[in-house]
């Protein structure tokens, strides 16, 4: 009988505790509805706000590029057979797919990093029938000098050695960036099944947007291809070398020949030395000969390699103007500048009535 007792003083608690929080709320909210004027003068104020940022705040305008990235390494099996055959006699064909580090999503972080940003930055480019860095633009239509008159002297001219910036350039050029990778800058896979690639710029200038967008992705692409043919280049050129110094010996070695047998034109069958220096030549024109086909053969093998091993970067859709141009609405300022003083407003309120019911 006692233990009945307690339970339903339990649930009569449970109840009690409930109906003071549904009694609770709606305290606040006559509270609230008392104070209506007080929001709702609040959130016409905020409504008028968003309208004057509407009118103050520029457009942005969005550059749109997509491209497929394609290193599929055909063929694989040939050529990794004669590399494995010709790695026997210690020569390197390549297949070491050089650049490793900058395949799947390593290659979107490539895009946002800062000495690919930098070097795009530093780039020259025709605007309005002036050649500028790109830079140099940007701290233009962004009004750099207005805002940091201390900074005027400071300037990127074309074709300055980037290595002899001073300390106050090399801040500022990390500072815009940072601000472009942070938020002007987008990097995503349209698919992560896909290799297609979109890249977005938004900036307030049409111009600026369109160039960065296409500098940046040649910048990345013509990078990430030599880094990742780098080892099968060098090979290449080593076998070219090689096989042009064996091709100059080998003709020097057939005129080596025919010399000889001018000297001589009728030598005397008994005089077996006068035969000697033509049977040395003639050495080195079969041995010249036989390096060279080997030669030739591993240089061809290279070159496929190389081949197959260059990224193919296919552009499918480039901005092109004019771009998308994205502006902060009239309503969108009424709206949003209206709920979120009148929110904060209703929150403020009920935070000094909580903090003073505390107090008594």
């Amino acid at each position: 009988m006692a233990q009945g007792s307690i339970e339903k003083k339990s649930d009569n608690t449970d109840d009690v505790t409930l109906k003071d929080v549904i009694l609770k709320l709606m305290e606040w909210w006559r509270f609230l509805l008392s104070k209506w004027k007080t929001i709702v003068f609040v959130g016409l104020l905020g409504s008028a706000l968003g309208v004057t940022y509407s009118f103050i705040k520029k457009p942005v305008y969005i550059a749109e590029l997509s491209f497929a990235l394609d290193d599929e390494k055909a063929g694989a099996g040939g050529i990794s057979a004669a590399a494995g055959l010709a790695s026997q006699f210690g020569i390197d064909l390549g297949g070491g797919g050089g650049g490793g580090a900058f395949t799947g999503d390593n290659l979107l972080e490539l895009m946002k990093s800062r000495a690919m940003i930098e070097k795009t930055l530093l780039l020259p480019a025709n605007v309005n029938n002036k050649q500028q860095t790109l830079v140099q633009f940007y701290m233009e239509f962004n009004e750099f000098y207005k805002h940091k008159p201390e900074l005027k002297n400071i300037s990127y001219p074309i074709g300055a050695d980037r290595s002899k910036f001073t300390i106050q350039q090399d801040s500022v050029l990390g500072l815009f960036s940072a601000s472009i990778a942070q938020g002007a800058l987008s990097v995503e896979k349209v698919d992560k099944k896909l290799s297609i690639i979109t890249v977005k710029v938004t900036s307030e200038n049409e111009l600026f947007s369109k160039y960065f967008t296409e500098m940046l992705v040649k910048n990345v692409s013509d990078f990430y291809i030599d880094t990742k043919t780098r080892k099968s280049s060098r090979n290449v050129a080593v076998l070219q070398h090689q096989s042009d110094s064996v091709r100059r010996e080998l003709n020097q070695a057939i005129t080596g020949v025919a010399s000889t047998s001018d000297v001589n034109p009728n030598p005397n069958p008994s005089l077996q030395i006068i035969r000697v220096p033509s049977q040395r030549r003639q050495v080195d024109v079969q041995a010249n000969t036989a390096i060279l086909t080997e030669l030739v053969k591993n240089l061809e093998l290279s070159k496929i390699s190389l081949r197959r091993e260059t990224p193919l970067v296919q552009v499918i859709d480039r901005p092109i103007l004019p771009l998308e141009k994205k502006k902060f609405g009239k309503l969108k300022g009424i709206v949003f500048g209206g709920f979120i003083f009148g929110f904060v407003t209703a929150v403020f309120l009920l935070s000094r009535k909580l903090l003073r019911d505390v107090m008594k």
